[in-house]
């Protein structure tokens, strides 16, 4: 005689093809939030980062051309003055600093600080899927009604919306925070906002991302980082322009970038 009815055998047989459906499913969805920072495989992308006051006046900005390109592979070129030809490549789970006056490329972490709370994987990374392995945590306000507003992130917390909870486990070793709880649109499946967690699982940050438009074809135009300090000052990085863009292979390489330190 069979110990579980037939009602009880349907719904463990349902939940057991639910699992991997579900997987299937957040990782659609995570794939989603990246198109609104990563257009292409290849691409240049013009950014601006911003270091903001409390009141909300300028501290400091910086200039960077990022080079993102396929199999997790970037160079950042410095453009302002004050750091004019220093150069960040980054190989999977390697990054290098290049200086314009050495020819020995320096190995750094994803977590080396360019201005503010903006390092160097916020700067050369666009993309979770692929790095993170995703869980769906459920769905709610995007919103906790915890964050300290200021005027700078007070653009992004202006519209009340609904939003699924992903959370975003480090796949590999070389990624720039361990953890990422992470708010996408319902709807449209946009990213909204995110916690982002260091290796001792301490919250390093929050991000709070910016669209350019409400309607189809929306991108990222803005992410803003908000110390978990709470010092009051915000970090923008402002995706100024994007254009698909395949650099030469030895642009790559951190020996040739230190030999050759004019690319462009």
């Amino acid at each position: 005689m069979n110990p579980f009815p037939p009602i009880a055998l349907a719904a463990c047989a349902a939940a057991l093809v639910s699992l991997p459906a579900q997987a299937q499913d957040v990782n659609a969805l995570v794939k989603a939030a990246d198109q609104y920072r990563m257009t292409a495989d290849n691409l240049q992308v013009e950014t601006q980062v911003q270091l903001f006051n409390a009141d909300g006046s300028l501290n400091k900005e910086r200039r960077y051309t990022v080079f993102a390109q396929a199999g997790r592979q970037s160079l950042v070129l410095m453009q302002s003055p004050a750091e004019k030809g220093q150069k960040v490549l980054m190989l999977g789970d390697d990054f290098w600093l290049l200086m314009p006056n050495s020819q020995r490329p320096v190995r750094i972490t994803p977590m080396q600080k360019l201005l503010g709370d903006a390092s160097t994987g916020d700067i050369a990374t666009l993309s979770w899927s692929g790095d993170y392995a995703a869980t769906l945590q459920g769905e709610g306000a995007c919103q906790s009604g915890e964050e300290k507003q200021t005027k700078i992130v007070s653009i992004a917390l202006s519209e009340t919306k609904q939003c699924y909870h992903v959370s975003l486990s480090a796949s590999r070793k070389g990624v720039t925070y361990q953890r990422i709880e992470l708010w996408v649109g319902k709807q449209r499946h946009e990213p909204v906002r995110a916690e982002l967690y260091v290796q001792s699982d301490k919250l390093a940050k929050q991000a709070h991302f910016v669209l350019d438009k409400a309607g189809p074809g929306a991108l990222v135009s803005d992410m803003l980082l908000v110390d978990s300090l709470a010092n009051q000052k915000v970090t923008r990085i402002s995706y100024l322009g994007r254009k698909p863009r395949t650099v030469p292979t030895e642009w790559l390489n951190p020996m040739f970038l230190a030999r050759n330190p004019a690319l462009e």
